[in-house]
């Protein structure tokens, strides 16, 4: 069974490519590819707080997502879970430090939530403990996690490529191909 592609999908494949592999030197079309599908689920907001806590309300806290994460001590029901909630908080964590650094401000600081040094530091983390999911149904993209933990700060630096272009770009305006 085909899965339905978001209509953005092309338009953002073709914007991380520009930003990754055109400027970056990133040539690896399965991260461009994730990358440009994290794009499309967080164009909706709702999609950024998908964790929940026990009675169904939404996380908004990095903090509470990393609690909720473990399966021991937190709210994950499983290893399993442990796992989603952590590619969660990478995904989450790369989005918003490259879509959105300036919500990483001062006075988020002073209330109490998280620095953009915390961001990086456990969106790095979220995604190696992903890539160590290595077995059975997870073997096979265990590596690429890998890869965003290792480049996560080029990717970041990518994603702020990627919107610069997409507020520097005139109306109507598609961005140039990268082969």
């Amino acid at each position: 069974m085909q899965t339905e592609t978001h209509p953005l999908e092309p338009f953002f494949q073709q914007m991380v490519r520009n930003s990754y592999a055109g400027k970056l030197g990133i040539h690896d079309p399965e991260i461009t590819h994730y990358v440009a599908h994290l794009l499309c689920e967080f164009s909706e907001a709702e999609k950024l707080y998908k964790v929940r806590d026990e009675q169904g309300h939404p996380l908004h806290t990095l903090e509470d997502m990393v609690i909720a994460a473990d399966p021991v001590h937190g709210t994950a029901s499983s290893f399993d879970a442990e796992r989603a909630i952590r590619k969660h908080i990478g995904d989450y964590a790369l989005f918003i430090s490259g879509m959105y650094p300036e919500s990483m401000d001062p006075w988020r600081r002073r209330r109490g939530q998280q620095s953009f040094e915390e961001l990086v530091k456990v969106g790095k983390e979220s995604y190696f403990i992903v890539s160590r999911f290595d077995i059975d149904e997870y073997a096979e993209e265990a590596p690429m996690f890998a890869r965003l933990s290792e480049w996560f700060d080029r990717c970041i630096y990518g994603l702020r490529l990627v919107r610069d272009e997409l507020t520097s770009t005139k109306p109507g305006c598609l961005p140039a191909r990268v082969n």
